[in-house]
């Protein structure tokens, strides 16, 4: 009975139709694997928005072969996703790299499936995981029986093409190891192939082709997600249902009132009465007030679902205090904002600290489209705006660089401390190490031997094996300019030790 209610679940959502797979997707997708195999071994950069071109290019021929037609939200989630895939080729961090791609896939998959509701637009984020399979049976229905355009003349070509490989290397071969001048010719022109990076670039290769093949399988007939039912929940009583928000919402407005107390008596107040730290004040609840955001969203979902709404004065209740509860946890998000940033001021800038301060901030934008939500009784525009505005988040934070970023502040506050007193003045050497080239223009600034023992990890792989242009990016490329212009000072692996020595920090 359970299959077969997700069977009759998941064909709510078939397609009308699928167009059938032509021969220039199968070339777009072959393309797609070849320069797969190609730039994307050597590491991440510009080959990254290459490579989504050429499969959007496969999916935009399935598309116009299905006759589908490009519409405005569309467009935002593609020219989203390019934004995306701008940022390997800007900042040289792996983690925002990883995100963005990532991102980027989930958003070319929204781009193609379409989506209005909430069913439809967070099913279709994942929606291409399951494409890849049934795409390649796709791709061979669509093709047996149907002769290729040119084959007449390509084929003969590529035999040709195959006889004149298979003489060359036979004879070559002879040749070579008949005389020594042939010899070296031909190893001047046959190319260097390293057979140890076959198995690598053959399952880029397959990556890549399957990749473009998912694509252009669900433009020739996306699933429409959005029919997907989500039957209500039981309404419950007034009472059982108003009951635990009230409680709740009076908890909430305790805390919002101590807040407003601590914020007009002034930190320092806080701090003798309770004599703890900056740092230890900041640490005390903000990871607390984190989650506690995160539950108040999963309450307000559960809560709505289960709201009472026969009658009209069931319905405004609901109004009144899931609403209050938003705006109260609008305080939660400013008291969370307010610790890691007291900490921050205290202890500097970590890639953990920084991430969780942007995803806080999107927090308290999503409370603030819940309450404009309520208040315009429109919910139709509310999953795609949610979904947008975290993409936006999603692009700012790679965009702007955060281990720049990071360093900067570090950086900054380092040097603030030297200017006022130099006795106490400190660098997290352990942090700002980890740190990838694009925190080296800031790292930069820093004095010897700090600098030294700073940037010796981010010197040591710059040095390493130079990567294509293509394989790249631009903060890697400054950083090399940085420190040609000014090398390190200490160089070998002992000085460099010896320099963190001095500063304490290894």
């Amino acid at each position: 009975m359970r299959v077969a209610e997700g069977e009759i679940w998941l064909r709510r959502s078939d397609p009308e139709r699928r167009a059938a797979a032509t021969p220039r997707v199968l070339l777009a997708a072959l393309l797609t694997g070849l320069l797969t195999a190609w730039l994307l071994y050597d590491g991440l950069g510009v080959n990254l928005l290459v490579c989504g071109v050429v499969v959007a290019v496969g999916a935009g021929l399935a598309a116009r072969a299905a006759g589908r037609r490009i519409r405005p939200w569309t467009a935002v989630w593609s020219l989203a996703a390019v934004a995306l895939l701008v940022v390997p080729a800007v900042w040289n961090a792996g983690w925002p790299a990883v995100l963005a791609a990532v991102g980027a896939l989930g958003l070319a998959s929204l781009a193609l499936h379409g989506g209005r509701r909430w069913p439809g637009v967070l099913l279709a984020l994942p929606g291409f995981l399951w494409q890849p399979v049934p795409a390649v049976g796709w791709v061979r229905g669509g093709l047996e029986g149907r002769s290729l355009p040119g084959r007449d003349r390509i084929v003969p070509v590529l035999k040709a093409l195959a006889v004149a490989a298979v003489l060359l290397t036979v004879f070559g071969l002879l040749f070579a190891s008949a005389d020594a001048g042939m010899a070296d010719l031909m190893g001047s022109l046959s190319p260097d192939l390293d057979l140890g990076r076959l198995p690598a670039r053959a399952a880029l290769f397959v990556l890549g082709t399957v990749t473009a093949l998912g694509f252009a399988h669900i433009a020739a007939g996306p699933r429409r997600w959005d029919r997907t039912e989500i039957r209500p929940g039981r309404e419950r009583r007034r009472l059982e249902w108003a009951l635990p928000l009230v409680a709740l919402n009076l908890m909430f407005g305790a805390f919002t009132v101590i807040q407003a107390v601590v914020v007009l008596g002034g930190a320092d107040a806080v701090l003798s009465n309770t004599g703890m730290s900056r740092a230890a004040y900041a640490r005390q609840g903000f990871w607390q007030l984190s989650v506690i955001t995160v539950l108040t969203l999963a309450v307000v979902a559960v809560a709505k679902r289960w709201a009472p709404r026969t009658t009209g004065a069931d319905r405004r209740l609901a109004k009144v205090l899931l609403g209050l509860l938003c705006v109260l946890a609008l305080a939660v998000v400013a008291a969370a904002l307010g610790r890691m940033w007291f900490y921050v001021d205290a202890s500097g800038l970590t890639r953990l600290r920084l991430w969780v301060l942007v995803v806080e901030v999107w927090l308290g934008v999503v409370f603030l489209l819940l309450i404009a939500s309520g208040l315009t009784g429109r919910t139709g525009w509310l999953p795609r705006v949610v979904v947008l505005s975290g993409v936006l988040t999603l692009a700012v934070y790679g965009l702007m660089g955060p281990d720049a970023i990071i360093a900067n502040q570090n950086v900054t506050r380092y040097e603030r401390a030297l200017k006022t007193d130099p006795s106490t003045a400190t660098i997290d050497l352990r942090n700002v190490r980890s740190l990838s080239a694009d925190a080296v223009p800031a790292l930069d600034r820093l004095p010897e031997p700090q600098r030294s023992c700073a940037m010796q990890l981010i010197n040591e792989d710059l040095r390493g094996e130079a990567k294509p242009w293509y394989a790249t990016d631009l903060a890697a490329a400054r950083a090399r300019q940085v420190l040609k212009e000014r090398p390190l000072l200490v160089d070998s692996p002992a000085a460099v030790r010896q320099a963190c020595d001095l500063t304490g920090s290894r």
